[in-house]
C-alpha cells in the first residue's frame, strides 16, 4: 500500500531498511501548484528524504529540509511532523528561466551560493530539547547525495538514499548502518555474516533498484523483490498524509491585521480580494461582502445592505 512509511531491521540489528511511496498526499499537495516538472522532481525527492529521515526522529515534532539557492529556484521547503503529516514548497525567481533539464546544481547553485538546512523542532510539549538548525554547502549532484553527505558529516551515519519523483508520487529507499552496540552478535544469526559484509551486501543489491521501479512499485512489494533470502524484523507500517494548516479563517484574520483602509485600497481597483496560500498554493477568495463582514460585529448586517466597504 502507499502513502505508508514501511520500516525493517536486518536481524543482526546492524541495519535500519525503510522506504515510502507517497501518491495521495503528493497529488493533494500538488493540487493548487504549478511547478515545472524538473521542479516537480526535486521537490518530491526531498519530501521523500523528509518521511524517511523522520521515521527516525526520537522526540515529538517536526523536521524541516529547506534548499536555499541563487539560480532560478530561490528556496525548497519540506516540513515533516512526527506523525508524519507533510507539506512543501517552492518558490521561483520570476526573472529567471526553468531549464526542461534543470538539475539540483542548475536550479539553485548556478553561483556556488546554495545552502542545505536541515532544521528539527521539537513541540513545546517536549521537555529539555530546544530547536537545532544545521548549515552545509549545497554540495553533489542530486538530493539524495546532498543528505548522505550531511548524514555523514553531522550524525555519523553512513545512510544510502534513493529517491524518485513525478506528477503522481514520490518514493524513497533508506539505508542507514547502525552503531554496534554491544548487542546482538553477527555469530547468532543465521546467515552468521559480519555487520560490514551485511551493509556491503544490501547496499549491492539496493544499488540495483532503478528511479521509475521506486515511483511504481509498493514499499512491500520493493523489500520483498530486493531482500526476500534475508532475515528481516518488520515495524508496524505508517500512514503518510499531507496537511497544510492554512484556511479561510487564517486568511481572514491576515486581512483584518492589514486593517479596514488597506483592504478598502485594495478594492478600488477591483471588487474581489484573491488570496494563495504561500506554502501549498490553495486560492482563497473574498468579494467585497466578504470584506465588509471582517469588520463588523455583526455579519448578519451585511445582508441587509450595511456594507461598510465601498
Amino acid at each position: 500500500m502507499n502513502d505508508q512509511l514501511e520500516k525493517y531491521l536486518l536481524s543482526d540489528h546492524s541495519t535500519r531498511v525503510q522506504t515510502v511511496n507517497v501518491t495521495a498526499a503528493w497529488q493533494q499537495g500538488l493540487q493548487h501548484q504549478q511547478y515545472p516538472e524538473c521542479v516537480q522532481r526535486l521537490l518530491g525527492e526531498l519530501v521523500a528524504a523528509a518521511v524517511l529521515l523522520t521515521g527516525n526522529l526520537k522526540f515529538q515534532g517536526s523536521l524541516v529540509l529547506q534548499l536555499q539557492g541563487d539560480g532560478p529556484v530561490a528556496l525548497m521547503v519540506v516540513e515533516c511532523t512526527t506523525s508524519l503529516s507533510i507539506r512543501a514548497t517552492a518558490t521561483l525567481r520570476e526573472d529567471h528561466v526553468i531549464p526542461a533539464d534543470g538539475n539540483l546544481q542548475s536550479l539553485l547553485n548556478g553561483n556556488g551560493q546554495g545552502r542545505f538546512i536541515v532544521v528539527l523542532d521539537p513541540d513545546r510539549e517536549t521537555a529539555g530539547l530546544q530547536p537545532y538548525q544545521g548549515v552545509v554547502a549545497l554540495e553533489g549532484d542530486s538530493v539524495a547525495q546532498v543528505l548522505e553527505d550531511y548524514m555523514r558529516q553531522s550524525e555519523q551515519l553512513d545512510t544510502r538514499l534513493w529517491l524518485a519523483a513525478d506528477a503522481n508520487n514520490c518514493a524513497g529507499l533508506l539505508l542507514q548502518r547502525l552503531p554496534d552496540t554491544g548487542g546482538i552478535t553477527a555469530s547468532s544469526t543465521d546467515d552468521e555474516r559480519s555487520p560490514d559484509d551485511t551493509w556491503d551486501h544490501v547496499c549491492q543489491l539496493a544499488h540495483t533498484v532503478q528511479y521509475e521501479e521506486l515511483l511504481t512499485t509498493t514499499p512491500a512489494t520493493l523489500i520483498h523483490r530486493l531482500l526476500w533470502e534475508d532475515s528481516l524484523i518488520a515495524f508496524p507500517a505508517q500512514a503518510v498524509t499531507w496537511h497544510c494548516p492554512c484556511n479561510r479563517d487564517r486568511v481572514a484574520d491576515m486581512l483584518r491585521m492589514l486593517g479596514e483602509p488597506e483592504v478598502i485600497d485594495l478594492l478600488a481597483t477591483q471588487n474581489h480580494i484573491d488570496i494563495a496560500c504561500n506554502f501549498c498554493g490553495k486560492p482563497y477568495h473574498f468579494d467585497k461582502v466578504d470584506c465588509a463582514s471582517l469588520f463588523i460585529t455583526n455579519p448578519a448586517a451585511v445582508i441587509d445592505g450595511q456594507d461598510s466597504v465601498h
